[in-house]
């Protein structure tokens, strides 16, 4: 695929890559139970356990009867069981997820001891952030400040009607108002992207995996006691399954939010140059930031990284690196790109 070169291209590039990464939360969590439960059948090798195991998994594809040989069976086995571990799990971060739905923007805003703020605490703060919320044809949103001379901001909410951006004290005293204002159009267009609702879930929602793998690992210490055979087999299935919810929450998921933060910074830094059609000055902004970005409230909220429109935890001498394990683009190749949408709207 040819390299995007308008801001136009830059966003649909983006929203197609956030969708297909999106999808892999999902399909690596069944993956990794499924893997997890299979491997479990083979360690056990008890034939009555792979019977019961395969007789689950008949009951939903019986026509899959034709294919049951003793090189299937545990496979087969293993998938019946996946079935009987994911619904659990399923229903419960459902719920968790509902929960971070309704109170998600709340708890960001405490971890970032964000106070807000009326109009005639920040008179010119409020006019840019209302003449962007214009311009980009959304409500407007709550505006709060975070008691810190770093610059940085994010945004957060359910939706455009309660959103809420907040910035640093620091990014409005040492920004020129254009920067200012470019700041606050990438903050909007995270908002009118729906990135907020989606960044949300991921910091206060994601972490049920975790609180899960925990729950596990605490009841296999009082059923490890137990000297039921039946029991005995259980207990290393769900050892195997607590092991596959670490890897989730540790290492794949953090990779699958990373990548989306990276991709959702990309099209935000696009919107936000065509809301106030002025490109250079985010880029300006960001090479500003780029140089303190570090919010020290945010030290032990890892997650909250990549909310922000730079990672709050890096330190101003530590270059951020583009690659798996990053929170965000690299900056350097952010305002090479806003440089050069900025060659293209000057035709």
């Amino acid at each position: 695929m040819a390299e995007p070169i308008t801001l136009y291209d830059h966003i649909a590039d983006n929203n197609r890559k956030t969708f297909l990464l999106i999808l892999l939360f999902p399909l690596s969590l069944c993956l990794l139970v499924g893997l997890a439960c299979i491997a479990g059948v083979y360690i056990i090798g008890d034939p009555a356990f792979t019977r019961d195991g395969v007789t689950v998994f008949l009951s939903f594809f019986p026509r899959l009867h034709i294919y049951l040989t003793s090189t299937t069976a545990p496979i087969f086995s293993g998938i019946g069981y996946t079935y009987f571990a994911l619904v659990p799990i399923c229903i419960i971060a459902f719920i968790w997820m509902g929960l971070s739905y309704l109170f998600g923007d709340m708890m960001m805003l405490r971890f970032a001891r964000a106070k807000p703020i009326e109009q005639k605490d920040f008179p010119k703060v409020y006019r840019l952030v209302e003449n962007v919320a214009i311009a980009a044809g959304l409500p407007m949103p709550a505006v709060c400040i975070i008691d810190d001379t770093s610059l940085n901001a994010f945004a957060t909410g359910r939706n455009p009607q309660s959103a809420s951006i907040v910035l640093t004290t620091g990014i409005i005293d040492r920004l020129e108002p254009t920067e200012l204002e470019a700041v606050i159009a990438h903050e909007m267009a995270h908002i009118g992207n729906r990135d907020i609702r989606l960044n949300m879930l991921i910091i206060t929602g994601l972490g049920i995996f975790g609180l899960l793998a925990d729950f596990l690992g605490e009841s296999l210490r009082y059923s490890s006691y137990s000297s039921n055979k039946k029991q005995g087999q259980l207990t290393i299935l769900i050892f195997l399954i607590t092991v596959a919810l670490m890897i989730f929450n540790f290492l794949i998921a953090p990779l699958i939010q990373f990548a989306i933060s990276r991709k959702r910074e990309y099209a935000a830094d696009a919107t936000g140059a065509l809301i106030i059609r002025n490109p250079l000055a985010l880029a300006s902004a960001l090479e500003k930031i780029s140089q303190d970005a570090r919010v020290e409230v945010l030290d032990h909220q890892p997650k909250m990284s990549i909310a922000c429109i730079a990672n709050p935890r890096e330190n101003a001498k530590r270059k951020i690196k583009d690659d798996l394990l990053s929170t965000h683009p690299n900056i350097q190749s952010r305002i090479w790109r806003l440089r050069r949408a900025a060659g293209q709207l000057s035709h």
